[in-house]
């Protein structure tokens, strides 16, 4: 259940001391071919860190041997000494584990404008290269943890060949193409083009359909890797099928750390004129705070769900909408429907249904309640 679960791919990570909690900060995760292919996709903040920069590039054409990644620092909005930084980063991670520097990616995340303590890092890198093995994936997991309180792993199987994968989030989680640091492994054999058609597909309606706080962050990066070791090349949709379950089982596990949450809530659109209104309405009623807050209180405030779909630009007739909470039709037609005092909230899980009535269209949105403890955990220091 991790990074290294498809075949060819060894993980290490160690405490380089970049956290001042000298928790585990540093992972890297090394392919071993045969084969070099591998996508990305990354946040579309305007403002985008350094190691996103570089990423980029590194990926234009289509290869990636190592991805060095670090939690205590993101390296973002630190001008051209960070830029500096994320060379130096791949250079040493490239010269530890044999590889090109142009085929390095670089992921960093933690307190925005701060640059990172380099002599820590590159001793660090050195030290996590003698650390590698096939059983590395579950440490590298831990290292990118910030405020995470679990480290998140998943795996998926095909017929002889394996997708897994890791990631870290649990604040600033909204789409952008990507949420958080994401790294996922397959020992299939695929093209580059391949890789980035099943990423995106996959991406599309999981990672971009967590929306926990309404955040974007600067660092937001998903990669997909190719070791081609199983000597078997799928179909495009049996690849895409893979690589969708482990970002799904992800994404889920990225709601469900959300800092501070006590509610895990799916907001599912359906009878919609198009998959754009669906997902339109899904993201105006997942951040609601309103909604979110009279769910913490395990309020079935039904009315906030209609207020959240008048703000949007879906299709739609006010007089028939339905909403249905926990499977109980509290709203019909716009107006009271089944009592609300049949809602039953006390459970961690919230399944919100709303029925525009103006298509066939549907889509899903992953959300989360607005607690105390979120509050507390974003004013009382910084992450």
């Amino acid at each position: 259940m991790s990074v290294t679960a498809a075949r060819g791919f060894l993980a290490g990570a160690v405490r380089a001391g970049i956290k001042e909690s000298g928790d585990p900060d540093l992972a890297l995760v090394v392919n071993r071919g045969p084969s070099r292919a591998a996508a990305g996709v990354f946040t579309s903040n305007r403002v985008q860190a350094a190691p996103v920069r570089w990423s980029r590039r590194v990926l234009a054409d289509g290869r990636i041997s190592a991805v060095v990644l670090n939690s205590g620092g993101a390296n973002a909005c630190t001008g051209p000494a960070g830029a500096e930084d994320t060379q130096v980063m791949a250079e040493r991670t490239a010269l530890a584990v044999e590889a090109a520097s142009d085929e390095v990616a670089v992921c960093s995340t933690g307190l925005i404008g701060v640059r990172l303590p380099m002599d820590r890092v590159t001793d660090g890198i050195a030290a996590a290269a003698e650390r590698l093995s096939p059983e590395g994936g579950e440490e590298a997991a831990v290292a990118i943890k910030t405020t995470d309180s679990v480290h998140k792993t998943a795996v998926a199987t095909g017929p002889g060949w394996t997708v897994g994968g890791m990631a870290k989030g649990a604040g600033m989680l909204a789409p952008g193409l990507a949420t958080m640091l994401v790294v996922l492994t397959t020992d299939a054999d695929a093209s580059a083009e391949v890789l980035d058609a099943a990423l995106r597909e996959a991406v599309r309606t999981t990672f971009d359909r967590v929306d926990s706080d309404g955040c974007m962050s600067t660092n937001d990066t998903v990669l997909l890797l190719a070791s081609g070791s199983s000597g078997i090349t799928p179909e495009p949709g049996e690849l895409t099928v893979a690589v969708h379950a482990v970002c799904r089982d992800l994404a889920l596990q990225l709601v469900a750390d959300a800092e501070g949450a006590s509610k895990e809530i799916e907001v599912s659109v359906v009878g919609a004129a198009s998959e754009a209104d669906a997902v339109e309405v899904g993201r105006s009623v997942a951040r609601n705070n309103l909604l979110k807050c009279a769910l913490h209180g395990e309020d079935p405030n039904w009315g906030r769900v209609l207020s959240a779909i008048g703000t949007t630009s879906a299709v739609f007739d006010a007089d028939r909408l339905d909403v249905a909470i926990n499977g109980v039709w509290v709203c019909r037609d716009g107006a009271g429907g089944e009592s609300r005092d049949k809602v039953d909230l006390s459970g961690r899980r919230i399944a919100i249904t709303v029925d525009l009535r103006s298509g066939d269209s549907s889509a899903v949105i992953w959300t989360n309640d607005l607690t105390a403890e979120y509050v507390h955990e974003n004013s009382a220091y910084s992450s």
